[in-house]
């Protein structure tokens, strides 16, 4: 083979390695804290592609948007609201250490019931009571009682959210970064490119971002681009960790079934 043709093919041999690379990043998006602003929520909604909306349980607007997105074919999950440190107001819906097993149990049903077609859930605020095993450990025994994920939004890096869901059987993910923590464009946008970093070096990556105008318009923007980056979006349900705790769960103070949608 003449040396000449070398270079080009090991340019070639390259850039096939970096497109196979590429084409094993996942991220998987989470819209949080929608259901108080419509405007917003169904903006949410039309975002391109399978993201998934995490809404508030009992607000004004959280019923219809669930409904919306579900006939988008979105994944819809319950953002419940979980007692932080600080004392930071719950809102509708919300569970605190305070309550006793029945209290919580019917909240959370409630919650669900609240929220059609969600098929998981994901902490709003939670500092204080994911790191409490006791809570989360009902938490947890329902949600796989309602064969529905948990999605940990990691609000204190002391949760011990994935150690319950992985001992009881429930799929679960862990997010990896907040797209808006500040909500300036550069900061979302470098966010953003930290979150495909990081689905580059793991395989797959969660992101959660909230109905920020900034937020939305960026991904307006980005999200149709990931193909030709070599970027798959997929729905938070392709990239959980599986349970792998066979059977039913023997759990006689939760109701049988799932709540209705």
């Amino acid at each position: 083979m003449p040396r000449a043709r070398l270079p080009l093919l090991l340019c070639l041999l390259l850039s096939l390695v970096q497109a196979a690379a590429a084409g094993e990043a996942r991220i998987a998006l989470i819209i949080d804290d929608l259901g108080n602003d419509r405007a917003a929520g169904l903006r949410a909604v039309a975002l391109p592609g399978p993201v998934t909306l995490a809404i508030l349980p009992r607000t004004p607007h959280g019923a219809r948007l669930a409904r919306a997105a579900h006939e988008r074919g979105k994944g819809v999950m319950l953002h419940l609201p979980l007692e932080a440190l600080g004392g930071a107001p719950l809102g509708p819906g919300g569970i605190g250490l305070h309550m006793d097993r029945y209290q919580f149990l019917r909240t959370l049903r409630e919650d669900l019931v609240s929220v059609p077609h969600a098929r998981g859930v994901n902490n709003h605020m939670g500092s204080l009571l994911t790191r409490h095993p006791g809570a989360m450990a009902w938490l947890m025994r329902a949600l796989r009682a309602y064969g529905l994920y948990f999605v940990d939004s990691r609000t204190t890096p002391a949760t011990v959210a994935a150690q319950l869901a992985a001992e009881i059987g429930v799929p679960y993910r862990q997010r990896d970064v907040f797209l808006d923590h500040d909500p300036e464009p550069a900061a979302v946008a470098a966010e953003f490119e930290r979150l495909i970093a990081r689905a580059r070096q793991q395989g797959s990556a969660v992101g959660i971002g909230h109905p920020h105008p900034v937020t939305l318009a960026y991904l307006e923007r980005v999200l149709p681009q990931l193909r030709a980056r070599g970027v798959e979006l997929v729905p938070v349900t392709e990239i959980l960790e599986p349970s792998t705790r066979p059977g039913p769960p023997e759990l006689p103070w939760v109701a049988a079934g799932r709540p209705a949608d």
